[in-house]
């Protein structure tokens, strides 16, 4: 992909003797959202934790605007403008709302530029301002999560990778995280890799999804077309009625791997 700003490259990662994900390569426009889509386990967690320097891959190689940034250190990898917002709402449960963004700006020394980012935050997640002396951990589960993601934003990300945002909230919440970051991308120009068990909103909120499946990329296209797939409709939209040949599809796929 030429325009993209993130490239992976027949990636393969593993944790300890179990292989994680198996030659993935996927890319990431700049100034896009994409997603990637799997059940539990198919290895999308893992690709984010490889991107970001938590796992070194075994082989292959990241391209980051162009340069290799495998096997790198997390934090020089924030530094180049790639940031990680975890699964399960990872906020520092004693420190305030304040303080925990005050921590996502730890490799910035623009002390007025930091005070007009925590603002730009609250502007997006105004509950976080009417919180801001609370301690962390006394927030609701979607609160958190807002935290999470305004956390991650006062490090003046190129690139977010979103892990599950939407786990463990109601539907309104989702709808409304989801808003909220298709705000950021598009304002802020922030291209955004997110992974989600929730295909009917990761598909109609990103422009590009990648579908994983035993660590491999199975399937990828726009998401407008991966939405009206066959295969796509009974296995992750639960459309009991896509087809017959959607699910042969699947199941020879299946066995093929």
């Amino acid at each position: 992909m030429s325009d993209a700003i993130l490239q992976l490259n027949n990636i393969e990662s593993s944790y300890g003797p179990v292989k994680a994900i198996r030659g993935v390569s996927l890319g990431v426009r700049r100034g896009s959202i994409a997603t990637v889509l799997g059940s539990n386990g198919a290895g999308k967690s893992t690709i984010l934790k490889t991107i970001s320097g938590i796992i070194d891959p075994q082989k292959g190689s990241i391209l980051f605007e162009g340069e290799p940034i495998q096997k790198k250190d997390p934090a020089e990898i924030v530094r180049r403008g790639i940031v990680h917002v975890p699964e399960g709402r990872e906020v520092f449960p004693l420190l305030s709302v304040y303080d925990n963004l005050l921590m996502g700006s730890f490799t910035r020394s623009d002390r007025d530029a930091v005070a007009r980012d925590i603002e730009a935050a609250y502007a997006y997640f105004p509950i976080l301002k009417e919180r801001a002396r609370q301690e962390a951990g006394l927030l609701s589960g979607g609160q958190q999560q807002m935290l999470a993601i305004a956390r991650g934003l006062m490090a003046q990300p190129k690139v977010m990778l979103l892990d599950e945002p939407s786990l463990g909230l109601s539907p309104k919440l989702t709808r409304e995280i989801f808003e909220i970051i298709r705000r950021i991308n598009g304002e802020r120009g922030t291209t955004i890799l997110l992974v989600e068990q929730n295909a009917q909103v990761a598909l109609h909120y990103a422009d590009y999804g990648y579908v994983l499946e035993v660590g491999r990329v199975v399937m990828e296209d726009r998401c407008a077309v991966l939405r009206d797939k066959d295969d796509i409709k009974e296995f992750y939209l639960g459309i009991k009625d896509a087809g017959v040949r959607g699910q042969r599809r699947w199941k020879r796929k299946k066995n093929w791997r």
